[in-house]
């Protein structure tokens, strides 16, 4: 078998979009949202992510590569959702394909994630938008789990994971380097197919 021949796994066919749900729509993500996704700009939305609020460069650097997550299928493939409320958009959603079992093989982990306006907090569409994204991720990729990584102190999102069924799996003690210098502990949540399948 030549290099050219070698088997590689078939690309995934984009996800069913948008997603309606009693209150909500997820949908792309488009170079027009970029106004609305400004809370990226705020410290405290940034607070427990992974990265600094985005200045005005670094925020349309992110929607634009946002913008592009149409349809994930390698390991570390991203799709990202606009989640949207009477026409506005109020928060996203994230899945990232991860592991897989070989290279014949779609992923079969993927990693969870949100981000909400604040002032559309505490209205219960993050419980909404991210039951309907992993709704969406068992029921078009052959995921066998999801996992969400978070910040212990993100009390908020460690709820939500709570309230989707998940489970805490580790808390992993100062793995995470902060940019001042200091590191900060690690929470990961999982849920199973089986378990999502039981309710």
């Amino acid at each position: 078998m030549t290099h050219a021949e070698v088997a590689t796994a078939p690309r995934l066919a984009p996800p069913p979009l948008p997603v309606r749900t009693e209150r909500l729509l997820l949908r792309y993500i488009t170079a027009a949202d970029l106004d609305a996704l400004r809370y990226y700009m705020d410290p405290e939305v940034c607070r427990y992510l992974p990265f600094p609020p985005a200045d005005e460069a670094a925020l349309a650097d992110r929607v634009a590569r946002m913008a592009e997550r149409l349809a994930p299928s390698e390991p570390d493939d991203v799709l990202a959702l606009a989640v949207v409320h009477d026409g506005v958009l109020v928060g996203d959603v994230m899945l990232r394909l991860r592991t897989r079992t070989d290279d014949q093989s779609p992923p079969s982990v993927a990693e969870v994630g949100w981000a909400f306006a604040p002032a559309y907090a505490g209205r219960g569409f993050a419980t909404e938008a991210a039951r309907a994204l992993i709704a969406l991720a068992f029921d078009h990729y052959p995921l066998h789990r999801l996992y969400a990584n978070l910040d212990p102190r993100n009390e908020r999102s460690a709820a939500l994971c709570k309230r989707l069924g998940m489970t805490l799996e580790a808390h992993l003690r100062q793995d995470w380097p902060e940019a001042d210098g200091t590191w900060s502990d690690s929470a990961v949540y999982g849920l199973l197919r089986e378990e999502w399948a039981r309710g």
